[in-house]
C-alpha cells in the first residue's frame, strides 16, 4: 500500500513574495521511496531558476528542500534540490548539529519541468538508502523552499514557521507525518 498526500507551503511573514501565487507539495510514500512534487504557480520569468555557475550552497538560491527524520528521533536528513538538477544532501545528529556521509549511496533521482507560469520539480528519495528503519518507520517531513526573485531577494516557503526568521531547521516545522505504508499481501 503507497501512501500519498498534498501540503501547501506558506511564506514567512517576513519575506513577502509578488512572484509565487501558490506552491504545494504532492508526496508519496512506498514502502522504499519518498516521492515529493514540488508545484510552484506563479510568474516564472521573474523568479532565478539557476544558482550561479560552481560550487555553491543551493539553499542560497532557489531550491525545494525536504527534511526527514524517524518520527520520535532527533538525527534527521536534509535534502536541498535546484531546478537546475543539482541537489546536495546533509545529515545531521540533532538540530544542526551535522555528520558525514556519503552522498552516492543516497543519489536522489531528479525531474523538472517548467512553463511561464508553474516550475514543477519531482524528486525519489531512496528510503533504504537513509537506514534500514527509515522504510519500516513512521517519518516526519518539513518541506519547503527559498525562493530567489530576479531582483535577488529571497522568500522562505515552509509547512509552518514555528519561529519570528525563517529556520527550516527547528524540529517544529517538520509537521507532515506520515506512517509506514504496509506491505501487500
Amino acid at each position: 500500500m503507497n501512501i500519498e498526500t498534498q501540503a501547501d507551503l506558506c511564506c514567512h511573514d517576513a519575506t513577502p513574495c509578488e512572484e509565487v501565487r501558490a506552491l504545494r507539495v504532492i508526496v508519496r510514500r512506498t514502502l522504499v521511496e519518498l516521492e515529493l512534487g514540488f508545484r510552484l504557480d506563479g510568474d516564472i520569468a521573474r523568479i532565478c531558476l539557476a544558482p550561479p555557475h560552481g560550487p555553491t550552497e543551493l539553499w542560497r538560491h532557489t531550491c525545494f528542500e525536504a527534511f526527514v527524520a524517524i518520527d520520535g528521533e532527533a538525527p534527521y536528513h536534509e535534502f536541498n534540490f535546484a531546478p537546475s538538477y543539482k541537489w546536495q544532501i546533509y545529515a545531521f545528529r540533532a538540530y544542526r548539529d551535522p555528520i558525514p556521509l556519503i552522498c552516492s549511496l543516497y543519489s536522489p533521482i531528479v525531474a523538472v519541468n517548467s512553463t511561464a507560469n508553474r516550475l514543477e520539480l519531482d524528486a525519489r528519495i531512496a528510503l533504504t538508502g537513509l537506514s534500514a528503519m527509515h522504510a519500516h518507520s513512521p517519518l516526519r517531513l518539513g518541506l519547503s523552499a527559498v525562493i530567489e526573485s530576479r531582483n535577488r531577494s529571497l522568500s522562505f516557503w515552509a509547512l509552518s514557521h514555528p519561529a519570528a526568521k525563517p529556520d527550516f531547521h527547528n524540529a517544529a516545522a517538520f509537521a507532515l507525518r506520515l506512517e509506514a505504508p504496509k506491505p501487500c499481501r
